[in-house]
């Protein structure tokens, strides 16, 4: 099992950036591929983008690959997510979340271990 605290979340204005980090400790960091999930309120959690082992592959949710970049340092065993051009509907709660399996990504059910989560709210 892997333990991850997400970070850096906030409250920022349409058109602004931020970056999340998730901060992984327990297991063999470099073991995992990661992923990120949003939740926007009433709405179910939804795929952002990994990353798999190694940073080998990249994978994005298609409406979001142009504004969204994953990368991760396995010597501190974090990865972030770097948004910019924050819109209103991009506002939710980001999960970091860890998959031991190293493939389909993209898929929730194959993520074994979740943070709490950080909340990002984008105002218009």
């Amino acid at each position: 099992q892997v333990r991850l605290v997400e970070s850096g979340g906030g409250l920022v204005q349409a058109g602004g950036s931020l970056r999340l980090t998730c901060a992984a400790s327990g297991r063999t960091f470099s073991q995992y591929a990661m992923g990120w999930f949003r939740q926007a309120p009433r709405k179910e959690r939804e795929f952002v983008a990994a990353i798999s082992r190694s940073a080998t592959y990249t994978y994005y949710a298609d409406s979001l690959k142009d504004r969204f970049t994953i990368s991760r340092d396995d010597a501190k065993s974090t990865v972030d997510l770097q948004i910019n051009d924050l819109k209103p509907e991009d506002t939710g709660v980001y999960y970091c979340a860890a998959n031991i399996w190293n493939f389909e990504l993209d898929t929730r059910s194959r993520y074994g271990d979740w943070g709490q989560g950080t909340q990002v709210t984008v105002s218009s």
